[in-house]
Order: C-alpha cells, then sequence, then structure tokens
C-alpha cells in the first residue's frame, strides 16, 4: 500500500518546512509514504525549501494557474508514482499532520473512497462571525447539490482511493474543494468526514481579495458544477416560472374572452405567448444539455479506462 501526500503550494517558502515536517513517516497499513510538492509558479524559494524539507517529488506547474489546476496536476502525478492513497493537504500548515492516520483510516478499511477533513469551525479563532456562518451556509447548499453529508465542504485535507482519483475530472482552475463533492456525490463515490485538528494562521487566503467575492465564485462553481450533471432537470426548474406564468396568463384571457364575453386583453395573449415560447426554448436547452452531458460521460469513462490500463502497465509492465 503506497500513499503519496500532495502539496499544492504558491509562495509557501516559510510555512512548506513545518507542513512536510509534521507528516507521519510511518503508518499502520500503510508500506510506502511518500511527499509530492507541486509548485504552482511560486516567485520565491518554495521549490528550494521543498527539496531541504525532505519532499520525495517536486513538480512544477511552470506558471501559476490556481489551486484546483495544481490539485488536478498533483492527482496525475501521483498516481503515474502508482499511489493507492492519495491525501491532499494545504502548504500553509493549516491542517494537522498527524491527522493524515485519520483521514485515511475509512480508505484503507475499504469503507471509503474520499474523505474530507471536518475542520473545528466553531472553535477557529481566526474566522469571524460571518465567515463561520458563511461556512456553514456554503457547505448546506453544497449537500444539497452533490447530496452527501460532508459538513465542511470547503476544507482542502482529504484523502482519494486510486479510483476516485483517476474518475475526477476538473473544469475550474480556481479551487477544486466545492468541485470535487459535487462530483464525486453525483458519480456516487462513497463519501466520508471525519474530524480533524488546525493549526494557528500563518497567513491570509490567497483565494479570495474579499469574503464576498468568495462567495460569488464558490456560488458559480456549485451552479456550475451541478448543471453539468443534472442539465436536463435544472432547465426544466427554469422552465417553470415563465411556463407556469404564461399558463396564468392564458387562463386569464380565456376566461375574459369566454366568460365574461369581453374583447380585448390582446396585450395579455402576447405575453402569455412570449412567457411559454421562453419556457419552451429553455426545455430545448435542457434537452441538448442532457446529450452533451451524457456525451460528457462516456469522454469520463473512457479517460477513466484509459487511466486504469496505464496504471495497470505502469505497474505491472506490458501485457502478453
Amino acid at each position: 500500500m503506497k500513499l503519496i501526500v500532495q502539496i499544492p503550494c504558491y509562495n509557501e517558502e516559510k510555512t512548506l518546512p513545518q507542513v512536510i515536517q509534521d507528516l507521519p513517516r510511518e503508518l499502520p497499513g500503510v508500506d510506502e509514504i511518500e511527499i509530492m510538492v507541486i509548485d504552482d509558479g511560486s516567485t520565491d524559494g518554495t521549490v528550494e525549501a521543498a527539496g531541504r524539507a525532505g519532499a520525495r517529488h517536486v513538480v512544477s506547474m511552470g506558471a501559476n494557474r490556481g489551486c484546483g489546476a495544481a490539485f488536478q496536476f498533483g492527482l496525475r502525478k501521483c498516481l503515474e508514482l502508482g499511489a493507492d492513497v492519495i491525501v491532499n493537504t494545504d502548504g500553509d500548515n493549516q491542517y494537522r499532520g498527524e491527522c493524515v492516520r485519520d483521514l485515511i483510516a475509512p480508505v484503507l478499511e475499504g469503507r471509503a473512497d474520499m474523505v474530507v477533513g471536518t475542520r473545528p469551525i466553531d472553535d477557529m479563532a481566526d474566522f469571524s462571525r460571518l465567515k463561520k456562518r458563511l461556512q456553514r451556509l456554503g457547505s448546506l447548499v453544497a449537500r444539497q447539490f452533490s447530496g452527501t453529508d460532508v459538513p465542511d465542504a470547503t476544507s482542502g485535507f482529504r484523502a482519494f482511493t486510486a479510483d476516485a482519483a483517476m474518475r475526477l475530472h476538473l473544469v475550474g482552475g480556481y479551487s477544486h474543494t466545492l468541485e470535487t463533492i459535487i462530483q464525486a456525490g453525483q458519480m456516487n463515490m462513497r463519501i466520508h468526514h471525519v474530524p480533524i485538528d488546525v493549526n494557528p494562521k500563518t497567513r491570509e487566503s490567497r483565494l479570495m481579495s474579499s469574503t464576498w467575492q468568495y462567495v460569488r465564485r464558490s456560488a458559480a462553481i456549485i451552479l456550475r458544477s451541478y448543471v453539468r450533471y443534472r442539465p436536463l432537470r435544472t432547465f426544466f426548474y427554469l422552465s417553470l416560472l415563465p411556463g407556469l406564468a404564461g399558463f396564468a396568463i392564458c387562463l386569464r384571457f380565456l376566461y375574459y374572452f369566454l366568460i365574461e364575453q369581453h374583447s380585448g386583453h390582446i396585450q395579455s395573449l402576447i405575453l402569455a405567448a412570449i412567457l411559454i415560447l421562453v419556457a419552451f426554448h429553455l426545455l430545448a436547452l435542457g434537452v441538448l444539455a442532457d446529450l452533451t452531458s451524457a456525451n460528457r460521460s462516456l469522454l469520463e469513462k473512457a479517460l477513466y479506462i484509459l487511466r486504469r490500463e496505464r496504471r495497470s502497465g505502469n505497474r505491472y509492465g506490458p501485457k502478453g
């Protein structure tokens, strides 16, 4: 059983050595533990610090492409190196390295494909009251859209089986936390969560310039991820408002025309027709999006099979 802990980094020269130092070197049920640092175009001494601290692998993105892109790049490299279990942690020393043991336990026991470390949000002094409320609200929305019960959807401290890592295909480069939760939930992966401890805050978050910017981006990620997997349902719900409104206005026109014997109200009839036409077009878009989603699903399955075959070839050599 081989475990690789990946650490996406951007200018983490000061905190990275402590992150690496705190990671376990031996764990029950694990034969090998390796540490990989993914340099996301750092302009400081992150790469050198990673080497001095004992990282087994240091790979570079070449330019700053975002946390989500670095996460996805790291998963691919870990799979190429034959990882059976992959743990993702941050380079800012937010998460306690000793909690890796608890994080991978459900995976080693065969109970989970993905495990999320749940932070003690209510006890984190560096989180303002507003931020705590937004974290709870965001996690609630993510649970509803993903069909999971993860209480801390934005935690980046996670463990994946190799099979789960091969199935994940991220689109956005901004952040991976919400997108992977929704994607894994829609794929019916076994998602567990375990409580973890955190270290004192070392720096401000680089994912957002303000709380509201983070809220806007997170909402966009959640909506886009859900639409990608449930397009027909999404567009059906969107079509309900203009469709029902148009139907109601049409009934109103028929009432005055047939019951009250009043002429006129042509404007109402035109508005009803427009609203019903808008609803029809939304449903048509939903059908087209659903067909596109089915095609994307087939491509993802083909890519998963390709990754699995490559992994088998890397580990066992060519067949025949």
